[in-house]
């Protein structure tokens, strides 16, 4: 045991000294140095840790990223044809000259490498908070670095209902860029925005969102990430909703070598809602992760966690999921469920389903299942000429659905499931 912790602190030790801790103002340098602190104490992750054992942390941990080759889709991006505002970022990098002027009714939009230069801003009261409160029980050390040394990202201060959305748009630009982005979204009482996140960012990514819902305010998020054959990425998102907030996000993701996605939410207003939902898609080396973390700290409060993976050529899909119910959180609704659609003998699908409840008066569930296509409702469909192929796509489309349904706004959802069957097709083809 000796040995096996002196490998994870020689690990965490060789990737801090890669490392430079970005000058700032006194409340940014003070969570800069706490949040080294957490990573020193915990450790970078290793396959040893329990929320690690079904996916390699290793090139997230190493000084350096693997290379990835730069991959060009041929197909228009989705939102393209949307009214909204878009960021752009290069390798993790704002780029002005690609976004749009950061002025938008109900918003106020800055970027954190200005905002950490500043003595006095609301951000200090978020910047490495939630990320913090998310640390117990589970060490997500990788989060705590990307506080630490973070340089760029977007900063929102919603006071009203926004009326198109904030588009962040990633562009993987060099082989080996190494991007670590950290966002802020404070919504005041009664505010709304909807955020959408689209692209790889990076040959490694390193992505962290906290979102603090005041009450009665609403924060929608669709997130659809990049193509790219060979990019990693570890992100996390950290959320506290007030009283009757609500909290919806659903994230598309195709290829890939590794994706990692975290997701930590409090519900700590009655009557609060959230929402945490993905349909991911790969073939061959393809490691996909979502592990969510739920927490019910207040009554009559409603999550759901609906998660579907289509997986072939060996791909691997990973699902942990958990909902905690604290003692006084009554009336609560969660609900969990996770399956994986496996399009062949050679993949794999593992899932850790939790449930915690110290409640007494609460209706949870929570389910996880694997299987091949319904050969009957192939049959019928190949029956009526359908070609196989394509009856296929169609059953796969058929079992996303229910994640899919998730997206709230009826345009957003008709481009997620248009971008679904392109790559289904383009597979097929």
């Amino acid at each position: 045991m000796m040995a096996l912790a002196q490998a994870k602190q020689s690990a965490t030790e060789a990737r801090i000294a890669a490392l430079e801790i970005p000058a700032g103002a006194g409340w940014a340098k003070t969570a800069r140095e706490s949040a080294l602190a957490r990573v020193i104490a915990m450790g970078l992750p290793d396959r040893r840790d329990e929320y690690w054992k079904f996916t390699r942390p290793d090139t997230f941990v190493q000084p350096t990223p693997p290379e990835a080759a730069l991959f060009a889709p041929k197909e228009t991006p989705i939102f393209d044809s949307l009214d909204r505002l878009k960021i752009v970022f290069v390798d993790g990098v704002f780029d002005a000259e690609a976004s749009d002027d950061l002025t938008l009714e109900g918003v106020q939009i800055e970027r954190l490498a200005d905002v950490m230069q500043t003595d006095i801003h609301w951000a200090r009261d978020l910047y490495g908070v939630l990320e913090t409160r998310g640390q117990d029980p589970v060490a997500r050390s990788l989060a705590a670095l990307n506080t630490a040394v973070a340089t760029d990202g977007i900063v929102l201060h919603v006071t009203g209902k926004v009326s198109k959305p904030i588009n962040l748009i990633y562009h993987h630009g060099s082989t080996t860029s190494d991007a670590m982005l950290h966002h802020l979204v404070k919504l005041e009482p009664e505010a709304s925005i909807t955020m959408l996140e689209t692209g790889p960012a990076a040959a490694r990514l390193n992505k962290t969102v906290e979102v603090e819902v005041a009450d009665r305010a609403a924060f929608h998020h669709v997130r659809v990430q990049g193509r790219d054959h060979e990019r990693r990425a570890v992100t996390h998102m950290f959320a506290r909703l007030g009283e009757e907030s609500q909290f919806k996000s659903f994230t598309m993701t195709a290829n890939g070598q590794l994706t990692r996605n975290e997701c930590v939410i409090e519900l700590t207003g009655d009557d609060a809602i959230a929402h945490v939902a993905g349909a991911a898609m790969g073939d061959g080396d393809f490691v996909h992760d979502d592990t969510v973390f739920i927490t019910h700290d207040a009554q009559r409060c409603e999550s759901r966690q609906v998660f579907k993976k289509v997986l072939r050529n060996g791909a691997t899909g990973i699902f942990q999921g958990k909902i905690l119910v604290k003692a006084d959180a009554q009336k609560t609704d969660g609900y969990q469920i996770s399956q994986s659609l496996l399009l062949d003998g050679d993949s794999q699908f593992l899932a850790k389903p939790e449930l915690e409840i110290y409640a007494d008066d609460v209706v949870c569930s929570h389910g996880s299942t694997s299987g091949a296509i319904d050969e009957e409702a192939l049959f019928y469909l190949r029956a009526r000429g359908v070609p196989q192929g394509l009856a296929t796509d169609l059953l796969t489309l058929a079992f996303l659905a229910e994640a899919v349904e998730e997206v709230e706004d009826e345009t957003l959802r008709e481009e997620v499931v248009g971008h679904l069957a392109g790559w289904l097709e383009r597979r097929r083809g």
